[in-house]
């Protein structure tokens, strides 16, 4: 792929080489989990793993989607060229600081990661502000959560050597984003479905029953954040757990999810948001008495099931739209989505049977960097021709 291609859309270099991240990041973390390797890096395996994933993977597939989508319905000229070059530029000073983090002090780590985040939401923000597009505030806020997030990741690395408050919110902030944007896009992708199809019966759109699952999945995750200080009683926050599980079941089942078993590539995102709930419900029984195992489980529905399914469905639907090809669902497309289905189950399984973590955390592990190597190579492949055979422009 030519330089001029990969930097002529937002999403081309974060989606390709964020998903090569993703396959590179767990590829290093498993043999280490397993003592076989120990990187010299200035973070505990369990920190690097966490931030990594929320602060190095997540964010790089938010900026594909933000830079795509917003210039779309803001009207503003999108990023590309050169200035896109050196935003993405900023992500890697950012993986490179980690991967120096053992000779560089704390302070320089923090400042190399945050520059890419900070950069990213004054581009939005700027963006949004031009046209006057004040519905894109709550994403702009889901920026802010995240670089919050981040921030107190590094102080509570510095003061006590783990972090806590900030993976947590990191999490949270991801969890708020997959409620805004499922709850848009995939009653509407479902509609459009079930309606190619000649039907008239539809999925409900975003509408005020929404608002209040959201609020109360929010709610709940705040309780959630703050489970281990004691200030809370614990049955509170299980029971706000399970309320906002039963009520994201609810959302799920309003978008009719089993009419979707023809369209995989639709199907697909119902099953990643269905992780959400299952999350839910996993933290909540911790909560009530299940154990730390169930909230390491909850950890993985959200971040295998919830987060990599759905980064991985945008991700295809934004890629394919993008170039105004058909979106049909090619073997690879669907064995990509059942991989990484298998590997959240897989993950959450080895929480919950300590017998066989040490066999399971490898499979979960070899499951995603298959989904993730095989999409980096679909998405090459896509970005490297347009429909008709030339290079894109």
């Amino acid at each position: 792929m030519k330089p001029t291609t990969l930097f002529n859309a937002g999403f081309r270099p974060f989606f390709l080489f964020g998903a090569l991240y993703a396959v590179a990041l767990i590829a290093v973390w498993v043999p280490w989990f397993l003592g076989l390797t120990s990187p010299e890096v200035a973070f505990s395996p369990v920190s690097w793993h966490a931030h990594e994933l929320l602060f190095g993977f997540v964010p790089a597939i938010v900026a594909g989607v933000l830079l795509t989508a917003v210039p779309t319905w803001t009207g503003c000229p999108p990023l590309v060229g050169w200035p896109l070059a050196a935003l993405f530029a900023a992500w890697i000073v950012g993986r490179l600081g980690v991967a120096g983090s053992a000779a560089l002090g704390p302070f320089a780590v923090a400042v190399s990661t945050l520059l890419f985040p900070v950069a990213l939401a004054v581009v939005i923000g700027r963006q949004i502000a031009a046209a006057r597009a004040w519905r894109g505030l709550p994403l702009l806020a889901i920026l802010a959560a995240l670089i919050g997030a981040q921030s107190l990741f590094h102080w509570e690395l510095w003061r006590i050597g783990r972090s806590t408050y900030g993976t947590r919110l990191a999490l949270v902030a991801m969890l708020t984003w997959i409620m805004l944007t499922g709850g848009r896009i995939i009653p509407s992708f479902t509609g459009n479905s079930l309606k190619a199809r000649g039907a008239t019966r539809l999925p409900v759109p975003f509408s005020r029953s929404d608002g209040a699952a959201m609020g109360l999945g929010l709610l709940a995750l705040t309780t959630w954040i703050f489970r281990d200080d004691g200030v809370l009683d614990e049955r509170l926050t299980g029971a706000l757990l399970l309320a906002a599980g039963f009520a994201q079941a609810a959302r799920l089942a309003r978008w009719h999810p089993h009419r979707q078993l023809s369209e995989p590539l639709v199907a697909v995102l119902h099953v990643a948001y269905g992780f959400i709930p299952a999350g839910f419900l996993l933290a909540a029984w911790a909560s009530l008495g299940g154990g730390a195992a169930f909230n390491t489980a909850a950890l993985h529905a959200w971040t295998v099931g919830a987060i990599g399914g759905m980064t991985l469905a945008v991700m295809t639907w934004t890629a394919v739209g993008h170039d105004g090809r058909a979106l049909t669902a090619s073997w690879l497309k669907v064995g990509i989505h059942l991989a990484v289905t298998a590997a959240a189950c897989a993950r959450i399984a080895a929480a919950l049977d300590p017998q066989r973590t040490m066999l399971l955390i490898p499979l979960a592990g070899a499951l995603w960097i298959v989904t993730f190597l095989l999409f980096a190579l679909d998405c090459g492949r896509m970005s490297a021709r347009c429909v008709d055979g030339r290079p894109p422009v």
